[in-house]
């Protein structure tokens, strides 16, 4: 999922997660802007005893049995009751209030798939993971950083997050190849050049709120947001039942994807019966465009999917064979 500006290409929103709440956009430090839960605050004046005593529990007792139903809904008690959750309880919250909208959980591929424990909560601040590299393919150079959120802690380690994103991107089948339209990139660590865009390993909580996740379908996913990937830590571990347990490849499908929006490509369904799916096909949910249509009907993503009766094979790359014809 895509949204926001690109350095090469830079255009309208479009999500790679599903559409990011305006309220929190990122600014341009990668922060997010949103505003806090207002929760209101009831005081009792207190009242001497003797004379008033009577008068004031008549008072209350006619109140509770005169109130209109629905003052104080179970609506109006989660909003308040919100004041101090996590990202992930807003967003459940969020998910129960659109039910009505009609975003069930129940297309199964589109899940999360069960398997290691996942890294749900950071502290929404990101370092830079030290390391560079030298250019890899040929034309206009775009320099990069790989960032992890604070907290996020993967079993393997976490300069194997780096290390990945950094062969991927350096693949010849992927946006570096001729083909690619003449783009270089380059890694830079912590203390190099400003980077023209971030890839960001990020927890699953703040997946959800950055990527929008309460106001979309209830799906975990990645994104990219003005020059920042998204990874979800939650999909990193699991990967997507669409690649059939395949991690290593979906890996290298996510950072090729959300990368792929900052070049300024939009998504796109599979194109035949049975070929390889186009990197920009939303695999993450599916590999079928009978699913995605489905999808992008309760959420549009700018982007019509046919549904054809086509299903693609999974793909990690945007020129499969890389350097050899088609």
């Amino acid at each position: 999922m895509r949204s926001g500006k690109g350095g090469r290409h830079r255009g309208d929103p479009l999500a790679a997660s599903w559409k990011p709440r305006p309220e929190e956009e990122t600014a341009g430090d990668g922060s997010r802007r949103g505003g806090g839960n207002r929760r209101t605050r009831r005081g009792w004046s207190r009242y001497g005893w003797g004379v008033y005593a009577i008068p004031v529990l008549l008072v209350l007792t006619v109140f509770a049995v005169l109130r209109v139903p629905g003052e104080n809904s179970d609506q109006d008690r989660r909003a308040e009751s919100t004041g101090n959750s996590s990202s992930e309880d807003r967003a459940a919250v969020a998910t129960e209030g659109n039910k009505g909208r009609k975003y069930p959980d129940d297309i199964d591929s589109a899940k999360l798939p069960p398997g290691a424990p996942i890294p749900k909560q950071g502290s929404g601040t990101f370092r830079t993971v030290p390391g560079s590299t030298q250019p890899a393919g040929s034309g206009e150079l775009y320099r990069y950083t790989v960032e992890i959120e604070e907290g996020v802690q993967l079993t393997e380690g976490n300069d194997s997050f780096g290390r990945l994103v950094q062969q991927t991107l350096a693949d010849p089948r992927g946006w570096t190849n001729p083909r690619g339209g003449n783009i270089s990139v380059q890694r830079v660590g912590p203390d190099g050049p400003e980077p023209d865009f971030r890839v960001t390993l990020v927890s699953r909580n703040t997946a959800r709120e950055v990527c929008g996740y309460g106001d979309g379908l209830p799906y975990d996913s990645s994104c990219h947001i003005e020059g920042r990937a998204y990874i979800s830590a939650a999909r990193w571990v699991r990967g997507a039942i669409a690649f059939d347990g395949d991690i290593g490849t979906y890996r290298r499908y996510v950072v090729t994807h959300e990368v792929g929006h900052f070049f300024g490509n939009d998504h796109v369904p599979c194109g035949a019966q049975g070929e390889l799916a186009p990197v920009m096909m939303q695999q993450t949910f599916s590999v079928s465009n009978d699913v995605l249509h489905r999808l992008n009907e309760r959420v549009s993503q700018g982007t019509e999917i046919p549904a054809n009766g086509f299903e693609c094979k999974p793909n990690a790359w945007p020129f499969p064979l890389g350097n050899k014809p088609n």
